[in-house]
């Protein structure tokens, strides 16, 4: 309780100051010009990132019962210096604009997602074959597009340990979960994973992931599931308890409970399609920041949706789920740090050659001037492993030129690059991807012996770098 007092105190305190010290009259509202700015600005969303990867682990205790406050600190390490040298109507502008066109949206669908999922309850006796992982790590691959990377790790991670339970040697099983489900299957759709979200904020089609990703996701994971495979056979013989046990095998019982969360789920695919189709001509200017009306009736649509699944789902399913309120509670108010510290970052990629981030350009662009799709596939990729990959994402597609029709008309290689790299990588590290660190945590708190953090990396190097290099090699060309 300590914990989540502090939170709110720090997430209220961040409220008041940025109510009464940011909010300046909307006439004097101006722009941030990236071009005046200089690195150091970087800083602290630097800072934060690092604390959110090394915290948990490095520092746990302190972690979870200051997180707030830490996040709280850093971006106050922005907006302050950004009010005191760039004036308060600036400071204000852009803060207002990150959060209405950026964080709202995003934390919407998040909160959306996390609630409905969890009311979805999967029951049976199965058990941990080979082929039965195989087949559980497919269909969470394949569902992750549809409830999001973290929808389909809480409803696919219990039966899944169930189902290893009398295993004795079971930690791969999870590993591979991480990275199919956590990760790889979240690349279809923008309802999948958070980058693709935040394209999908910033222009990108909806169905563009489905068209364009298909058949790179297909292809990693189908070789990763036949790692998968080979791996767990190997076990699996050499497991003496499951080959000397010579019990009757219980009934299958295979029951999904919670049918009408997969009914609401499909209202929030058909709530941002509508947001995407619906063009109102109405928008409300908040601070020099248009708020469409369609898009104020989609999130308003995702947190009502939220509610008739708290409403409609019996408190047994939720239980039996393990589910909480704190991962979305973390995730919301350390989300809401990260697009604070990123003002400034995005204004200087937005100066483009003429901005303090030119040489992060040069580094992505041949020397004729095209993008490099390599290099962005693996700098996006391998920051999204160290850091988030929302953010990252947001980073390099600011980078690519942030204009979403370009990226997805004749720079469509460098979108997809970008995509992949950041939703693919997050898999490489515990911390790259939201739901990694969850399945972690549950994994252990039913008796996996997982990996460290270093033994996860050794892991996620051996099985998935050879893959993505495939990758680069044959859609990206050598760089």
């Amino acid at each position: 309780m300590t914990g989540r007092r502090s939170t709110a105190v720090a997430l209220g305190a961040a409220a008041l100051t940025i109510g009464i010290v940011l909010v300046p009259r909307p006439a004097a509202a101006a722009s941030l010009d990236g071009a005046t700015l200089t690195w150091p600005w970087a800083l602290p969303f630097i800072g934060l990132l690092l604390s959110i990867a090394v915290g948990p682990l490095l520092f746990p205790r302190i972690w979870s019962a200051h997180y707030g406050k830490i996040a709280y600190a850093w971006a106050t390490l922005t907006l302050a210096p950004l009010a005191a040298l760039h004036g308060v109507p600036v400071a204000a502008a852009a803060l207002v604009h990150v959060a209405l066109a950026d964080y709202v949206g995003f934390i919407a669908l998040l909160f959306a997602l996390y609630v409905v999922a969890g009311g979805i309850l999967v029951t049976g006796n199965l058990r941990g074959t080979p082929w039965v992982n195989a087949l559980i790590l497919a269909l969470g691959t394949v569902l992750a597009s549809v409830v999001g990377t973290t929808g389909a790790a809480m409803i696919m991670i219990r039966p899944l340990l169930r189902a290893n339970a009398a295993r004795l040697v079971n930690a791969h099983v999870v590993v591979f979960f991480i990275f199919l489900v956590g990760n790889i299957g979240g690349a279809l759709s923008p309802l999948g994973d958070p980058p693709l979200f935040v394209g999908f904020l910033n222009g990108v089609d909806f169905f563009w992931p489905a068209r364009h990703l298909a058949e790179e996701m297909a292809i990693t994971a189908g070789i990763v599931l036949v790692v998968f495979v080979v791996i767990d056979i190997w076990h699996y013989r050499r497991d003496r308890r499951i080959e000397l046990l010579d019990e009757p095998v219980a009934p299958l019982a295979l029951r999904v409970k919670g049918l009408v969360n997969v009914l609401l789920i499909g209202l929030i695919i058909g709530g941002i399609l509508l947001s995407a189709k619906w063009k109102s001509g109405i928008a409300f200017d908040v601070f020099g920041t248009p708020l469409a009306l369609e898009n104020l009736v989609r999130d308003v649509t995702l947190v009502v949706i939220a509610i008739a699944s708290l409403m409609l789902t019996p408190d047994e399913h939720r239980d039996a789920n393990g589910f909480s309120w704190e991962p979305i509670r973390e995730v919301a108010g350390l989300f809401a740090a990260i697009f604070v510290c990123i003002i400034p970052v995005l204004a200087a990629l937005d100066a483009g050659r003429v901005g303090p981030f030119a040489w992060l350009l040069d580094a992505v662009t041949h020397a004729d001037g095209t993008p490099n799709a390599a290099a962005y596939f693996w700098l996006s990729g391998l920051l999204s492993a160290v850091l988030d990959n929302a953010p990252t994402y947001l980073v390099f597609f600011k980078l690519a030129g942030g204009d979403a029709a370009r990226l997805m008309g004749e720079l469509a290689a460098t979108l997809v690059a970008i995509s992949l790299g950041a939703v693919f990588m997050g898999a490489l590290t515990y911390i790259g991807n939201a739901p990694n660190l969850m399945i972690y945590a549950i994994a252990c708190e039913r008796g996996v012996k997982m990996p460290s953090f270093f033994g996860y990396l050794a892991w996620s190097c051996a099985v998935l770098l050879p893959v993505f290099g495939l990758l680069t090699y044959v859609f990206f060309g050598r760089p």
